[in-house]
């Protein structure tokens, strides 16, 4: 059995432990930005494939405790690279260093590597490694003189679904789209709105919760090349979470008041996939009404940097207000934003507050359940 650890932004911890779990991985544990658990070797491909709120997925090789370069040395040492990397591989290092003596990462990744280098030279007789073949990158933590040394399985973030070549200011990750959508319950059975969808990313992520399409369908993985994983794997991944997709009617919509961003978002449906199941249209938010008794709206308007721009945005969230006390009384309504007032432009507190990260941006989902 192997271990794995999977990175998430700060506050999707449980929501990423929850989709371990489905999967049926061992052992769960949930920390501060990460969860570890234990599978096996073809269960790197399931998660790769089907994860919708983790950063990547790490193949932990080793941990141990280091208070010296020395220690972080040997424990590197002690590793079996022979088993994981060929003669040729690629193998760049990269990692961080929170509340631990060794607090200099550069030196942390060049004591790991000459860790490494002189392991293979053992094993291999070589003096030199040439690194010309497939990349198998090395990830390291330092945390409170704790280290975890890992092979990213991921390669490029799991954030990167491949559907979303170009996008507008201020992306959304899909990760986190993608936890805004669980965390306001959305099934596929209501109807599922986001007035501010910018490129599409929430409404094309509620698309592809509605069908149960593992988000890592189509893009591909570094570890697909790897020798000492099974070859067949990915393929059984794939044709596991194809058969369990969903197919039937879904009231997905999103609109923006930019042409340019709508129509953006519609060419990002059609590489997802989903182009069948959401629309897109120009519109301005005022004009925003629903009649159907239940629902979910969903959104993440501009936070405002500048004064100005600041001012914007309480417009925005003054009108968003006044739309939402105007809907049925049972929907559901969900806001990301690190504007500090606005619930007070807004026009009510909200029922219930989690902190998130949008990339380095701290923010907050303000949601605002039924009202009945």
């Amino acid at each position: 059995m192997n271990t794995y650890l999977i990175p998430c932004l700060l506050g999707l911890e449980k929501l990423v432990g929850d989709e371990v779990r489905r999967l049926g991985l061992q052992d769960v544990r949930l920390e501060n930005g990460r969860v570890l658990c234990r599978g096996t070797d073809g269960d790197c491909a399931r998660l790769n494939i089907n994860l919708r709120c983790g950063a990547r997925v790490m193949l932990v090789l080793g941990q141990f405790n280091a208070a010296t370069f020395e220690e972080l040395f040997q424990g590197t040492r002690a590793i079996p690279w022979e088993d994981y990397l060929p003669r040729d591989a690629a193998f760049p290092v990269k990692g961080y260093s929170i509340s631990s003596q060794l607090f200099a990462v550069s030196s942390c990744q060049a004591i790991i590597k000459k860790a490494v280098v002189e392991r293979m030279k053992a094993h291999y007789h070589l003096e030199q490694f040439p690194e010309t073949g497939v990349k198998y990158p090395i990830r390291f933590s330092l945390q409170k003189d704790h280290v975890f040394i890992c092979l990213d399985t991921s390669g490029e973030g799991l954030y990167k679904r491949g559907y979303r070549a170009v996008g507008v200011e201020a992306p959304l990750r899909e990760t986190l789209a993608a936890a805004l959508v669980i965390l306001s319950r959305y099934r596929g059975r209501d109807p599922f709105c986001d007035p501010f969808c910018g490129s599409g990313t929430i409404p094309i992520e509620a698309a592809l919760i509605a069908k149960n399409r593992a988000p890592g369908l189509h893009r591909s993985f570094d570890a697909m090349d790897w020798a000492f994983l099974p070859v067949d794997a990915w393929q059984n991944a794939r044709d596991e979470a194809v058969s369990r997709e969903f197919h039937g009617d879904y009231d997905i919509w999103g609109g923006d008041i930019d042409p340019r961003a709508v129509a953006i978002a519609r060419d990002n449906a059609r590489k997802a996939g989903v182009a069948d199941t959401v629309r897109f249209e120009v519109a301005d938010v005022k004009d925003f009404r629903r009649h159907s008794e239940y629902g979910q709206l969903v959104t993440n308007p501009p936070y405002g940097e500048r004064l100005l721009e600041k001012e914007e945005a309480e417009a925005l969230y003054r009108t968003l207000g006044k739309v939402w006390r105007g809907l049925p009384p049972k929907w559901r309504t969900l806001v990301l934003s690190s504007h500090t007032e606005f619930e007070r432009t807004f026009g009510r507190p909200a029922d219930k507050k989690r902190k998130l990260y949008n990339g380095m941006i701290k923010c907050d989902v303000f949601m605002y359940g039924d009202r009945v």
